[in-house]
């Protein structure tokens, strides 16, 4: 952009735009490592500032959600002013409506487009092609669940209409076709085949059918299928791609271990990550192949594969040493004895292995704290559902985790108690993702970092201090010592015990935490640790004891929230949310369900505070009426607002 001025430049003038230049550069080099939401909040300073939020945002590729109707063809054409490169369209069907917001998105931002996510939509073939004939820098595509596009068999039948979309998509390199049921041979390889640069691929979820025998990649084109999706054509497609393939989604396609071994011999395949959760019929030795001729991989899903065990493990942590991402969620067979194989794999950065009942977390210890090599640098770990878990192996644990850890999920490990708790306040202070939902052992002295209560005294002493006290009523000399051991004896300490432990507001840089159903828990101690200024996510349902007065001390702890779960909180009141609404001008997200006390006013109250809200569930508020979610909408028109209430027997629920 050109400076205009009617005055001949001096070198102040160009020393003042290099000043003005210099100083947006390193704004937005500030802004950028602030999150989404207060990169936004900062925007509003003023013009300087919100130039340089928007350049923060096109460094970071943020998605944009866009609703496919009429209203948002404005918010298109300003994005397209702002060079925006990543989208996601939201209720796209092929009415006129949607057309037209097609067309404003192709001509506004088709030209610098690099992302684009159609899941779930329902657009006609000539749509589509239109809408991707004006995308020419496109580089993701996403198609999930756009089973219209190939219910016909007919989208890009055409090879005059092929070759323009083959040009446009020369650069595209991921590719998601998860959940078509609808794709075949015919429209799978007319469809890749404009896309000769593709790295990443998606059929998760489709039906893919196999053909066993030695005739397996050895068809040519002409044998593709009409009507199914086989494997023997997606091994010719892994044939030819070899050389540029690199990451692979057959994830729920009920891969067998006869095609994963075919898969992993291709020659000239190195792939870096692989995907194949919820293939229940793969084998430890079809793994174990797997690992030795693709021993390049940094990321592998094998959640739900019920047939491994703990030779899988074995093999995993033997051949593949760089592995930096390994989710074995839901393995039923594997135990202890396979986790302590985990200390050869010391790239590791995350590691899921949830709902695997056996693992009681000892092996893992082991094989993590073994002296003989740095741990590996864990930034994430899920042990949610493991019902082996116990307070002892935890706590052996936890020490030998690495500081990078950042998440840690231990949703619904029901035997886990306050020494757990504390234990992390104490090792993990970088967290910023904690989860410890229906852990219900856990209790206010331990979220406050104090020692366990004792007993109270019973009323046995107290009687015999009294007597003791009537009997030596005349000797001065005696009373005031008897009158204070009675005051601390019989009435307790007025003062609170003083923390002997880490509390959980040692963990300053939380941005999520999950307490749902720790049903012990009570304002005692949420109004005091619940102080995180960081603080997004937070979930506190199901926790009978939440007052009124607990919200409030939440609301001012925790100003940033955005999004937050409240449902099944029966002791919540308008009055409590008239306090606390205020604090949260940035909440997107808010669950109320089955708050039974609540009524239309804290509709309002919401309405007037919380600006940017998203979605609002008011589910099962027999206080709520569908009158009062009709008039919180027309204030607030861009909320969905769920609601349910049972009529006549059966619980009917309505998304407004």
């Amino acid at each position: 952009m050109r400076w205009r001025s009617r005055c001949p430049r001096s070198k102040g003038q160009k020393s003042t735009k290099s000043s003005k230049y210099q100083d947006l550069q390193m704004l937005t080099y500030i802004l950028s490592f602030l999150p989404l939401s207060d990169q936004k909040e900062a925007s509003l300073v003023s013009r300087a500032w919100y130039c340089a939020a928007q350049n923060a945002l096109r460094e970071t590729n943020v998605q944009y959600n866009i609703p496919v109707s009429s209203a948002s063809l404005p918010a298109i054409k300003s994005l397209g002013l702002r060079g925006i490169t990543c989208i996601s369209l939201t209720n796209l069907d092929d009415s006129p409506a949607s057309h037209e917001v097609l067309e404003c998105v192709a001509y506004h931002l088709g030209p610098h487009l690099q992302s684009l996510c159609l899941s779930g939509g329902s657009p006609s073939e000539a749509a589509f092609v239109a809408l991707i004939l004006g995308c020419p820098a496109l580089r993701i595509l996403d198609l999930s669940g756009c089973n219209s596009l190939f219910t016909s068999g007919m989208l890009l039948a055409q090879p005059e209409t092929a070759q323009r979309v083959q040009q446009v998509l020369s650069g595209l390199c991921e590719l998601n076709l998860a959940g078509l049921w609808d794709l075949t041979d015919l429209s799978f390889n007319r469809l890749s085949s404009c896309a000769p640069r593709l790295e990443r691929l998606s059929l998760a979820y489709c039906h893919l059918t196999f053909e066993l025998g030695p005739a397996w990649g050895s068809l040519g084109p002409q044998d593709s299928s009409p009507s199914q999706l086989s494997f023997h054509n997606l091994l010719r497609f892994v044939k030819e791609r070899a050389g540029s393939l690199h990451a692979l989604d057959l994830s729920g396609t009920g891969l067998l271990p006869e095609a994963l071994q075919a898969l992993g011999q291709v020659a000239g395949l190195q792939l870096q990550e692989l995907s194949l959760h919820g293939c229940q019929d793969l084998s430890t030795e079809a793994v174990a192949a797997l690992c030795r001729l693709q021993s390049g991989l940094i990321s592998l899903d094998l959640g739900g594969c019920s047939g491994l065990a703990d030779g899988a493990l074995v093999a995993i942590s033997q051949g593949l040493g760089h592995l930096q991402r390994l989710s074995l969620r839901k393995l039923q067979r594997l135990t202890d004895a396979g986790c302590t194989a985990l200390g050869d794999l010391q790239e590791l950065q995350s590691l899921d292995l949830a709902e695997c009942c056996l693992v009681s977390g000892w092996g893992l210890a082991q094989a993590l704290g073994s002296g003989h090599r740095a741990p590996a640098p864990l930034a994430s770990l899920s042990l949610a559902y493991c019902a082996s878990l116990k307070d002892a192996s935890v706590l052996s644990l936890i020490p030998v985790l690495s500081p990078s850890l950042r998440v840690l999920d231990l949703s619904s490990c029901v035997a886990l108690t306050n020494r757990t708790l504390q234990a992390i306040s104490a090792y993990l202070t970088h967290l910023s993702v904690l989860r410890l939902a229906w852990c219900k052992e856990l209790r206010d002295w331990g979220l406050l970092g104090l020692g366990e209560p004792s007993e109270e005294p019973t009323q046995e002493p107290q009687d015999h201090l009294r007597a003791k006290l009537r009997r030596n009523l005349r000797s001065r000399s005696l009373f005031p010592q008897l009158h204070q051991e009675l005051e601390h004896q019989a009435s307790g300490p007025k003062e609170p015990p003083q923390p002997q432990g880490p509390s959980l507001l040692m963990l300053r840089a939380l941005q999520e935490l999950d307490l749902t159903a720790c049903s012990k828990l009570t304002d005692a101690s949420l109004a005091k640790v619940l102080r995180f200024p960081q603080l997004r996510q937070l979930s506190l349902s199901l926790l009978p004891a939440l007052t009124d007065k607990g919200l409030v001390a939440v609301a001012k702890g925790c100003p940033s929230l955005e999004h937050l779960v409240l449902s099944h909180c029966s002791l919540l009141s308008d009055e409590g949310w008239a306090q606390a609404a205020s604090s949260w001008p940035r909440l997107r997200h808010l669950n109320l369900s089955s708050c039974s006390q609540l009524t239309e006013q804290t509709l309002d109250t919401i309405g007037q505070a919380c600006k940017q809200l998203r979605m609002l569930d008011v589910s099962m508020c027999p206080g709520i009426s569908m009158a009062a979610i009709r008039h919180f909408q027309a204030q607030l028109p861009q909320v969905a607002c769920i609601q349910s209430r049972f009529v006549g027997g059966a619980d009917l629920t309505l998304t407004l």
